[in-house]
């Protein structure tokens, strides 16, 4: 495997004779792929000598604690109550210190037996500066030949039942704005939306899902295509533009990989299946030490609680995190 400059990945992809190619996008648009010489399909067993995964047993850290995100809910809805935002979506960064033998492929198989997820994935190349496990439950972009869907999540609660006019406005926003954004890349009159607000259940919770369709018109490239889309609409907001100059005003510390894109590029078929880097784990080092790290969001709209978006975050972060902590039962 080759690990290719991010500064011109994109352009990569679109010049070299084809590949197959794993792809992580920060939130922050740095883009890094790692193109395969082969490609196969083998099951996430663990290999003879392979190593467990060591529960994390002290207190996680936030970028944001319970003051400060409920104190940017209210200022986004100051924001939105001036016009000048509809909606934004709200993150926090969690973060653990690792021990040095700490294996993430131990964690993604933990993951796929406590939380199975439809876009799981896991890119161990420390050597290249990746290493993540994902489990995210929401489709960023499918591609096959000149078809494309996006699959944007927004509305989460226990039960379908709880779901509140709220979650359902914010999807049907949020599913706009992704219309619009393909709209750039497709032949005109073909991005429709299908499956509006769509009831899906996952581990501890339910999420409504709509996904919007559409096909690429003549000679669009990747970067044409994840220029229009990226970042993800479910994980910015609306406007995109006033959303994210809203974001860097009020989170202390980039995203990373984290509401970006995790998946594979395959260039000899024109396909490609790239998840929305939610419910998602990533090591990196910080002061010279090891560090896991775990985002937790929730879109905020005018009608947001500020102490029910932050319960949110915690409901979302709950299993995940007791799963990599030894509090969860796999």
């Amino acid at each position: 495997m080759t690990a290719y400059d991010p500064a011109d990945v994109v352009t990569d992809i679109d010049r070299i004779d084809g590949g197959f190619w794993a792809v992580v996008i920060d939130f922050e648009s740095t883009m890094t792929a790692i193109r395969f010489t082969h490609r196969g399909r083998r099951t996430m067993t663990r290999p003879p000598g392979d190593r467990p995964w060591t529960p994390l047993d002290q207190q996680w850290r936030t970028s944001l604690d319970h003051q400060a995100y409920v104190g940017g809910v209210t200022r986004i809805r100051e924001l939105i109550a001036a016009g000048e935002v509809y909606q934004v979506n709200l993150c926090r960064i969690l973060s653990h210190d690792l021990p040095d033998d700490a294996y993430l492929p131990a964690l993604a198989r933990l993951l796929r037996r406590g939380n199975p997820a439809p876009y799981e994935a896991l890119i161990h190349a420390p050597e290249l500066g990746v290493d993540i496990v994902c489990a995210s439950p929401e489709r960023y972009l499918w591609r096959g030949g000149e078809r494309v869907v996006s699959s944007p999540i927004k509305g989460t609660a226990v039960t379908a039942a709880e779901m509140l006019p709220k979650d359902y406005a914010e999807n049907v926003m949020i599913a706009d704005l992704v219309r619009n954004d393909l709209q750039h890349v497709c032949e005109p009159g073909s991005v429709v939306v299908e499956d509006l607000c769509g009831v899906e259940a996952h581990p501890g919770l339910v999420h409504l899902v709509t996904n919007v369709a559409g096909r690429l018109r003549p000679g669009v490239s990747w970067r044409d295509v994840l220029d229009a889309s990226f970042p993800p609409g479910s994980v910015s907001g609306a406007p995109k533009s006033s959303a994210l100059t809203t974001i860097t005003a009020l989170e202390p510390v980039p995203r990373g990989p984290y509401c970006g894109a995790i998946g594979w590029i395959d260039a000899d078929r024109g396909e490609a299946e790239l998840a929305v880097g939610i419910r998602t784990f990533w090591a990196t080092q910080a002061s010279g030490r090891r560090v896991l790290n775990f985002g937790a969001g929730a879109g905020i709209t005018w009608g947001s609680d500020p102490q029910a978006e932050w319960q949110e975050t915690q409901l979302k972060a709950r299993r995940l995190i007791g799963l990599a902590s030894g509090g969860v039962a796999p």
